[in-house]
């Protein structure tokens, strides 16, 4: 039988590292099982925030990948701000960090390009891909944002050619991402953005969400949204040299991935720090572990606490190697926003914690969609940034069970989160 052929438009493919590639590299993996022929099409020059050479070993051999120059203005705002950088990854300096170097670059961002810097891309996209949909009989196009100007592009080819099955696909939200509020937009770009997210969503035949809050959100717009949550794939695990059971010399707490100030734990910090001053057993055994980028000014701000001797600061490192880390940590951090708004983020890293089968500490908003993950796997406990004393309780505990080798693995209810189920679970929803 012959393959249905979907055109997968993404900003982000090997070798761009960070969590946003994941996704649709592991669905690409899958699909031909179910029937489906994956077409990519993305940059030839992009501008990456975090590059990982390890992940095109886990591009299939024979996919057709095709690519076409893109122009972006951040090799500009690079030069007059090194901070722009971040706001490849959606980062900010806030507060009392911020520059005025910093706010008119937020400004400039937030009102010129929209919906984002990559929008210089959508036209000459669009143009192309109308008339290779054509000349391949394409029966369904994907977009996945962010960048959310690449919904732009399926929006033309939707209108373009009417008979062609558009998938919208969110990684996170748009207008409702906590970092909007941040981009300094007066009321026109705002309304702007608030129209073209719209258009997407009454236009595309089926949008796709990662949380259940998101899906929910997106229906309550107008859109006829599905949630499909990210996930971990087995084979990493079954690939990598660590076991998952490994026991450690030491009671780690790591955080794997990129950390910028607006869900930066400081009550934890705060937590976490009165344990090494008031426990001397908690003191000599601790370690605190970073893997990834994380903001300088955070950085800063544990240097000057009691926290300082404790913490290993291992920098970016491969999708592979990070696993390796997840599985030698005794507990994992995962944090997220912490206004309501966001609590229907759930963190692409989640998932291959729960698959070392870890204990993880998230901090979040209440009722947030991780929560419930973390309560349905067994795998943790969620915190709101209010919280303390219950921090030093909790993290008491899993010392406690650590030092006695009682930590127990859990990976419970976990198997609806690998990507072989979730690909299936896509599947049933493109035919």
């Amino acid at each position: 039988m012959e393959q249905k052929k979907i055109l997968i438009i993404t900003y982000y493919w090997p070798p761009a590292g960070g969590p946003g590639v994941q996704r649709w590299l592991k669905f690409a993996k899958y699909l031909p099982e179910s029937g489906w022929k994956p077409i990519i099409y993305t940059p030839e020059n992009p501008s990456y925030p975090l590059i990982d050479e390890n992940l095109l070993k886990d591009v299939p051999e024979h996919i057709e990948v095709i690519k076409t120059k893109i122009w972006e203005p951040y090799q500009i705002a690079e030069k007059l701000n090194k901070s722009n950088k971040k706001f490849k990854a959606g980062q900010f300096d806030v507060g009392k960090n911020q520059s005025w170097k910093s706010r008119l670059s937020i400004w400039v961002r937030g009102n010129f390009f929209i919906p984002d810097a990559r929008v210089f891309w959508v036209k000459p996209s669009a143009t192309f891909l109308e008339k290779y949909i054509r000349e391949n009989k394409i029966d369904l196009v994907v977009t996945s944002g962010p960048p959310h100007s690449l919904h732009l592009i399926g929006l033309h080819l939707k209108k373009a050619l009417p008979t062609i099955k558009w998938i919208a696909d969110f990684r996170d939200p748009w207008t409702e991402i906590s970092y909007y509020k941040h981009l300094k937009l007066t009321q026109r770009s705002d309304q702007k953005h608030r129209t073209m997210e719209r258009d997407v969503f009454r236009t595309a035949d089926i949008t796709l969400a990662t949380s259940y809050t998101d899906a929910e959100n997106f229906r309550k717009n107008g859109a006829n949204a599905v949630c499909i949550t990210n996930g971990f794939d087995e084979s990493d695990a079954q690939n990598s040299a660590v076991k998952n059971d490994q026991a450690t010399d030491k009671f780690i707490l790591s955080y794997i991935g990129v950390l910028e100030q607006l869900r930066n734990p400081e009550n934890l910090w705060k937590a976490l720090n009165d344990l090494v001053l008031n426990n001397s057993d908690f003191s000599e055994n601790f370690t605190l572990k970073f893997a990834g980028r994380i903001d300088d000014k955070i950085l800063n701000s544990l240097e000057n606490t009691s926290l300082k001797k404790h913490i290993s600061n291992l920098g970016y490192l491969s999708h592979d190697k990070a696993i390796e880390e997840m599985k030698k940590s005794s507990l994992l951090l995962i944090t997220n926003f912490p206004n309501e708004s966001s609590k229907g983020i759930i963190p692409g890293k989640i998932f291959e914690y729960l698959a070392t089968g870890k204990q993880i500490i998230s901090f979040g908003p209440d009722k947030a969609d991780v929560a419930t993950i973390l309560d349905e796997t067994k795998a943790g406990k969620h915190f709101s940034y209010q919280d303390t004393e219950s921090i030093k309780a909790f993290i008491l505990e899993k010392f406690g069970l650590w030092k006695n080798g009682a930590l127990a693995e859990n990976t419970q209810s976990i198997e609806q989160f690998s990507r072989k189920n979730l690909t299936k679970k896509l599947a049933e929803i493109l035919e």
